[in-house]
Protein backbone atom coordinates (compact mmCIF):
# COMPACT_ATOMS: atom_id res chain seq x y z
CA UNK A 1 0.00 0.00 0.00
CA UNK A 2 1.35 3.42 -0.95
CA UNK A 3 1.01 6.47 1.20
CA UNK A 4 1.12 10.09 0.22
CA UNK A 5 4.16 11.64 1.95
CA UNK A 6 2.48 15.04 1.77
CA UNK A 7 -0.72 13.88 3.46
CA UNK A 8 -1.18 15.58 6.80
CA UNK A 9 -2.14 13.68 9.90
CA UNK A 10 -5.80 14.21 10.72
CA UNK A 11 -5.96 17.02 13.26
CA UNK A 12 -7.26 16.33 16.72
CA UNK A 13 -10.94 17.29 17.03
CA UNK A 14 -12.61 19.22 19.80
CA UNK A 15 -11.65 22.03 22.13
CA UNK A 16 -7.96 21.14 22.21
CA UNK A 17 -7.57 22.37 18.63
CA UNK A 18 -9.14 25.69 19.53
CA UNK A 19 -6.84 26.01 22.51
CA UNK A 20 -3.86 25.28 20.26
CA UNK A 21 -5.07 27.88 17.76
CA UNK A 22 -5.42 30.42 20.57
CA UNK A 23 -1.69 30.08 21.25
CA UNK A 24 -0.94 31.09 17.67
CA UNK A 25 -3.34 34.00 18.01
CA UNK A 26 -1.56 35.01 21.21
CA UNK A 27 1.78 34.99 19.36
CA UNK A 28 0.25 37.01 16.51
CA UNK A 29 -0.79 39.75 18.94
CA UNK A 30 2.87 40.80 18.92
CA UNK A 31 2.40 42.25 15.44
CA UNK A 32 -0.50 44.36 16.75
CA UNK A 33 1.83 45.66 19.45
CA UNK A 34 4.29 46.57 16.69
CA UNK A 35 1.63 48.57 14.87
CA UNK A 36 0.68 50.44 18.04
CA UNK A 37 4.36 51.08 18.77
CA UNK A 38 4.84 52.52 15.28
CA UNK A 39 1.86 54.84 15.79
CA UNK A 40 3.37 56.00 19.08
CA UNK A 41 6.70 56.67 17.36
CA UNK A 42 5.00 58.81 14.75
CA UNK A 43 3.46 60.80 17.61
CA UNK A 44 6.93 61.10 19.23
CA UNK A 45 5.57 59.19 22.25
CA UNK A 46 8.72 57.12 22.69
CA UNK A 47 7.92 55.78 26.15
CA UNK A 48 4.56 54.51 24.88
CA UNK A 49 6.27 52.90 21.89
CA UNK A 50 8.66 51.00 24.13
CA UNK A 51 5.79 50.00 26.40
CA UNK A 52 4.15 48.28 23.41
CA UNK A 53 7.47 46.69 22.44
CA UNK A 54 7.76 45.50 26.04
CA UNK A 55 4.36 43.82 25.83
CA UNK A 56 5.47 42.15 22.59
CA UNK A 57 8.62 40.98 24.38
CA UNK A 58 6.52 39.42 27.16
CA UNK A 59 4.31 37.65 24.61
CA UNK A 60 7.38 36.27 22.86
CA UNK A 61 8.84 35.15 26.16
CA UNK A 62 5.89 33.02 27.26
CA UNK A 63 4.11 31.84 24.11
CA UNK A 64 6.59 29.02 23.58
CA UNK A 65 5.76 27.52 26.98
CA UNK A 66 2.06 27.55 26.08
CA UNK A 67 2.79 25.95 22.70
CA UNK A 68 4.80 23.13 24.28
CA UNK A 69 2.24 22.55 27.01
CA UNK A 70 -0.59 22.21 24.48
CA UNK A 71 1.50 20.27 21.95
CA UNK A 72 0.47 22.77 19.31
CA UNK A 73 2.64 21.32 16.54
CA UNK A 74 0.86 17.95 16.73
CA UNK A 75 -2.63 19.38 17.08
CA UNK A 76 -2.27 21.90 14.22
CA UNK A 77 0.30 20.25 11.92
CA UNK A 78 -0.41 22.48 8.90
CA UNK A 79 0.31 25.75 10.69
CA UNK A 80 3.91 26.76 11.40
CA UNK A 81 4.25 28.52 14.71
CA UNK A 82 7.97 28.91 14.01
CA UNK A 83 7.35 30.94 10.85
CA UNK A 84 4.76 33.07 12.63
CA UNK A 85 7.20 33.72 15.46
CA UNK A 86 9.98 34.69 13.04
CA UNK A 87 7.78 37.21 11.23
CA UNK A 88 6.55 38.83 14.44
CA UNK A 89 10.03 38.86 15.98
CA UNK A 90 11.65 40.55 12.99
CA UNK A 91 9.12 43.36 13.12
CA UNK A 92 9.16 43.84 16.91
CA UNK A 93 12.84 43.11 17.59
CA UNK A 94 14.35 44.74 14.52
CA UNK A 95 12.20 46.91 12.24
CA UNK A 96 10.29 48.98 14.79
CA UNK A 97 13.40 49.56 16.97
CA UNK A 98 15.36 50.72 13.90
CA UNK A 99 12.49 53.07 13.10
CA UNK A 100 12.53 54.31 16.71
CA UNK A 101 16.23 55.14 16.47
CA UNK A 102 15.69 57.11 13.27
CA UNK A 103 12.57 58.98 14.37
CA UNK A 104 14.09 59.60 17.80
CA UNK A 105 17.04 61.42 16.27
CA UNK A 106 19.65 58.79 17.22
CA UNK A 107 20.31 57.71 13.62
CA UNK A 108 20.15 60.97 11.69
CA UNK A 109 21.00 61.77 8.10
CA UNK A 110 22.76 59.62 5.54
CA UNK A 111 25.04 57.94 8.09
CA UNK A 112 22.06 57.14 10.29
CA UNK A 113 20.25 55.66 7.30
CA UNK A 114 23.26 53.46 6.56
CA UNK A 115 23.40 52.24 10.16
CA UNK A 116 19.65 51.54 10.19
CA UNK A 117 20.04 49.58 6.96
CA UNK A 118 22.88 47.56 8.50
CA UNK A 119 20.59 46.73 11.43
CA UNK A 120 17.91 45.44 9.06
CA UNK A 121 20.26 43.52 6.77
CA UNK A 122 22.41 41.89 9.46
CA UNK A 123 19.26 40.83 11.31
CA UNK A 124 17.90 39.19 8.15
CA UNK A 125 21.11 37.15 8.05
CA UNK A 126 20.65 36.12 11.68
CA UNK A 127 17.00 35.15 11.20
CA UNK A 128 17.83 33.06 8.12
CA UNK A 129 20.92 31.40 9.64
CA UNK A 130 20.04 27.76 10.40
CA UNK A 131 22.90 27.68 12.89
CA UNK A 132 21.77 30.65 14.97
CA UNK A 133 20.83 28.44 17.92
CA UNK A 134 22.94 25.84 19.70
CA UNK A 135 21.67 22.60 21.18
CA UNK A 136 21.71 24.17 24.65
CA UNK A 137 19.32 26.94 23.41
CA UNK A 138 22.06 29.59 23.35
CA UNK A 139 21.97 32.01 20.44
CA UNK A 140 25.02 31.88 18.17
CA UNK A 141 26.01 35.38 17.12
CA UNK A 142 24.36 38.57 18.28
CA UNK A 143 20.66 37.60 18.56
CA UNK A 144 19.19 40.68 16.83
CA UNK A 145 17.74 42.07 20.07
CA UNK A 146 17.63 45.58 18.65
CA UNK A 147 14.60 46.38 20.79
CA UNK A 148 16.88 46.05 23.83
CA UNK A 149 19.72 47.98 22.18
CA UNK A 150 17.38 50.81 21.17
CA UNK A 151 15.89 50.92 24.66
CA UNK A 152 19.37 51.35 26.17
CA UNK A 153 20.18 54.12 23.70
CA UNK A 154 17.05 56.02 24.75
CA UNK A 155 17.44 55.20 28.45
CA UNK A 156 21.08 56.31 28.61
CA UNK A 157 20.63 59.18 26.14
CA UNK A 158 23.81 58.09 24.36
CA UNK A 159 25.63 60.65 22.20
CA UNK A 160 25.77 60.11 18.46
CA UNK A 161 29.29 58.72 18.36
CA UNK A 162 28.46 56.12 21.04
CA UNK A 163 25.31 55.07 19.16
CA UNK A 164 27.36 54.57 16.01
CA UNK A 165 29.95 52.46 17.83
CA UNK A 166 27.30 50.38 19.60
CA UNK A 167 25.39 49.68 16.39
CA UNK A 168 28.52 48.76 14.43
CA UNK A 169 29.74 46.44 17.21
CA UNK A 170 26.38 44.65 17.42
CA UNK A 171 26.19 44.31 13.64
CA UNK A 172 29.71 42.83 13.57
CA UNK A 173 28.89 40.43 16.43
CA UNK A 174 26.05 39.03 14.34
CA UNK A 175 28.71 37.22 12.31
CA UNK A 176 30.87 36.15 15.28
CA UNK A 177 30.06 32.65 16.64
CA UNK A 178 29.83 33.90 20.22
CA UNK A 179 27.13 32.36 22.41
CA UNK A 180 24.43 34.50 23.98
CA UNK A 181 22.31 32.94 26.69
CA UNK A 182 18.52 32.78 26.52
CA UNK A 183 17.54 33.57 30.14
CA UNK A 184 14.38 31.45 30.03
CA UNK A 185 15.61 28.37 28.14
CA UNK A 186 19.25 27.77 29.12
CA UNK A 187 19.49 25.62 32.25
CA UNK A 188 22.95 26.79 33.31
CA UNK A 189 22.71 29.58 35.89
CA UNK A 190 18.95 29.77 35.34
CA UNK A 191 18.07 31.08 38.85
CA UNK A 192 20.61 33.89 38.52
CA UNK A 193 19.55 34.62 34.94
CA UNK A 194 15.91 34.89 35.98
CA UNK A 195 16.84 37.13 38.92
CA UNK A 196 18.79 39.44 36.66
CA UNK A 197 15.91 39.43 34.18
CA UNK A 198 13.62 40.50 37.01
CA UNK A 199 15.94 43.37 37.94
CA UNK A 200 16.07 44.45 34.33
CA UNK A 201 12.29 44.27 33.92
CA UNK A 202 11.68 46.38 37.02
CA UNK A 203 14.21 49.02 35.91
CA UNK A 204 12.81 49.04 32.37
CA UNK A 205 9.20 49.45 33.51
CA UNK A 206 10.23 52.22 35.90
CA UNK A 207 12.10 54.02 33.12
CA UNK A 208 9.20 53.81 30.68
CA UNK A 209 6.79 54.97 33.40
CA UNK A 210 8.93 57.94 34.48
CA UNK A 211 10.26 58.90 31.05
CA UNK A 212 13.55 58.91 29.15
CA UNK A 213 16.35 59.18 30.03
CA UNK A 214 16.47 56.76 32.95
CA UNK A 215 17.11 57.99 36.48
CA UNK A 216 20.36 57.17 38.28
CA UNK A 217 19.00 54.09 40.08
CA UNK A 218 17.36 52.59 37.00
CA UNK A 219 20.44 53.42 34.93
CA UNK A 220 22.66 51.58 37.42
CA UNK A 221 20.40 48.52 37.38
CA UNK A 222 20.20 48.47 33.59
CA UNK A 223 23.96 48.85 33.33
CA UNK A 224 24.55 46.01 35.81
CA UNK A 225 22.37 43.62 33.83
CA UNK A 226 24.02 44.64 30.55
CA UNK A 227 27.49 43.98 31.96
CA UNK A 228 26.29 40.63 33.35
CA UNK A 229 24.76 39.52 30.03
CA UNK A 230 27.69 40.53 27.85
CA UNK A 231 30.24 39.29 30.37
CA UNK A 232 28.54 35.91 30.62
CA UNK A 233 28.63 35.53 26.84
CA UNK A 234 32.35 36.35 26.78
CA UNK A 235 33.08 33.94 29.63
CA UNK A 236 30.69 31.23 28.46
CA UNK A 237 33.43 28.91 27.06
CA UNK A 238 35.17 29.00 30.45
CA UNK A 239 31.93 27.96 32.15
CA UNK A 240 31.61 24.76 30.15
CA UNK A 241 29.53 26.09 27.30
CA UNK A 242 32.13 25.65 24.58
CA UNK A 243 30.61 22.67 22.77
CA UNK A 244 30.25 23.16 19.06
CA UNK A 245 26.86 24.54 18.06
Amino acid sequence: MTTDPHRYELPEPGGWRWLAASVHLFTALGIVCALLAAHALLDRAYETAFAWLGIALIIDGIDGAFARALDVKRRLPRFSGEKLDQVVDYVTYVFVPALALQLGGHLDGLWGGILASLILLSSLYHFCDNGNKADDHCFVGFPAIWNIVAFYIFAFALPGWAVSVLVLVCVALTFVPMRWLHPMRVKALRPLNLAMSGVWAFAAVWTVATGFPAGPGAMAALGLVAVYGVGLSVLWPLLGGDEAP
